[in-house]
This record gives structure tokens, C-alpha cells and sequence, in this order.
């Protein structure tokens, strides 16, 4: 019997992925977010605030423990997009969201009085384990790719994929889309191509990950590889859904 290709073996990778992210969307909150009343979706969008203020140290941790040039680079490039510019004169991706937040209706009082709840600090602390873990393990430049990929960039654009049908009637006035955070992270964080397809024209930060992590998971012991892969994608998942039973209907 002949042996699967590596084409194949990424295909299979890209079902099972596929497979993680429809099981986020069916979330109890994400599968239908236009349910959740006014009050609810304030309530989830200050607590997804500090996951996002998460996201940048998360990124630093993951830099401190990578080892591989090429990953490296890539995720310096995504970390210093969180802030366009160093005159001060632009806003960081964080005040966008504020920005966004106020146009959905929150107040600054409410965004001064927000703290984060014990599901959200659980969220945020097995985020920070989930990277740590990941960069003692011999193969950890994989698997740091593998959660910066998944955890930092795809699930990030399926939640605000979600949750766009929620944001839209208040983000897009007299024909515009009024969004400076959710919608363009929804659009540049995403997966646009599967695993085996590898180009140097890619644009999402999903895809940018990709061409890296196409070439460690075909390298050396391709069968461990997407052992790893398979195992730091469902941690991820869990530590994301986690966050969202919080808020289940």
C-alpha cells in the first residue's frame, strides 16, 4: 500500500481544522449572536476587551520561546502591526476596538468600570499556559506556530465572524462600514487558503503562518508533526470555548 503524500496528509490536517472551527461556530453564543440582548452583548464585548489585551504579550511569550528564524520573523511582523506607527499619532489596534466598542454603544463609564470575571482570567492564564507548555516540548517551534496560528488568528476572525451580524446594523451607517477593529481583523486574520497551499503573495495572518508551518509540518517525522498540530489546535479550542460558556444562553 503506498504511503500518503504530504499533500494528503496536509488535506486530512485541513478537514480536522475545518472540523475545530465549525465546532466554534456552533458555540451556544456564536452560533446565533443576534439572540443575545443588548445588555448581553455589552457584557460579552467588555469581557472579550481584555482577551484582547491579552493577545499582544501572548505573542511576546510565544517570541520568547520560538527558535526558528522564519517563525520569528513572521510574528514580529504581526506583533508590530498592533501598533501602525511609533509617532503616536496613529491609534493601536486596542484603541480601535475602543473606538468600535463606543460607536456599538458602550459608554466610557462602562469601559471604566469593567473588570474582568474569573472565566476570563481562567481564559487568559490557560492562554499564557498553553504557550509556555507548548514551548518546552522538543518540537515547540511547531507547536507555537501551530497556537499563534489557531488560537491568535483563525478562531479570532470565526469569532468576529460570529459576531458581526450582531455588530453590523450599528457599524454600517448610510451605506459605510464604520469599523476600525472587528470587521478588519475579522478580514485579515482569517484562513483564505488550506494548509498545502502555500504562496508568497499570502495577505491574512492566518496565511502568512501557513508558509511556515507547511514546511515544519512536512519536514522530519510528518506523522508526530501532525500529531502536535492536532493537540495544540484542540487545547486552543478548548481554552476559547471555555471563555464563551460564560455567557451561555
Amino acid at each position: 500500500m503506498s504511503q500518503p503524500t504530504a499533500s494528503h496528509s496536509l488535506d486530512a490536517l485541513d478537514a480536522f481544522e475545518d472540523g475545530l472551527i465549525a465546532q466554534y461556530k456552533a458555540h451556544p453564543v456564536l452560533s446565533d449572536t443576534t439572540r443575545l440582548t443588548d445588555a448581553a452583548f455589552a457584557r460579552l464585548l467588555l469581557q472579550r476587551r481584555f482577551l484582547s489585551l491579552a493577545f499582544t504579550p501572548a505573542y511576546d511569550l510565544a517570541i520568547d520561546l520560538l527558535d526558528d528564524k522564519e517563525g520569528l520573523r513572521i510574528a514580529r511582523v504581526i506583533l508590530r502591526e498592533e501598533y501602525p506607527d511609533d509617532t503616536g499619532n496613529t491609534r493601536s489596534h486596542r484603541e480601535d476596538m475602543i473606538e468600535d466598542m463606543l460607536q456599538l454603544g458602550l459608554t466610557r463609564a462602562e469601559l471604566t468600570a469593567s473588570r474582568p470575571t474569573a472565566a476570563t482570567l481562567a481564559a487568559i492564564s490557560d492562554t499564557f499556559t498553553l504557550i509556555a507548555d507548548a514551548g518546552g516540548r522538543p518540537d515547540s517551534d511547531l507547536r507555537l506556530l501551530t497556537i499563534l496560528r489557531f488560537w491568535g488568528e483563525i478562531l479570532v476572525a470565526t469569532e468576529y465572524t460570529q459576531l458581526w451580524p450582531r455588530m453590523s446594523p450599528a457599524l454600517i451607517r448610510d451605506g459605510v462600514n464604520r469599523s476600525h477593529f472587528y470587521y478588519p481583523h475579522l478580514l485579515h486574520d482569517a484562513k483564505a487558503h488550506p494548509l498545502s497551499t502555500v504562496s508568497l503573495l499570502a495577505t491574512t495572518h492566518a496565511d502568512k503562518l501557513t508558509r511556515r508551518l507547511n514546511s515544519l509540518l512536512t519536514s522530519t517525522e510528518p506523522a508526530a508533526a501532525a500529531e502536535a498540530f492536532r493537540a495544540e489546535e484542540q487545547r486552543s479550542l478548548e481554552v476559547k470555548m471555555s471563555f464563551y460558556d460564560q455567557f451561555a444562553l
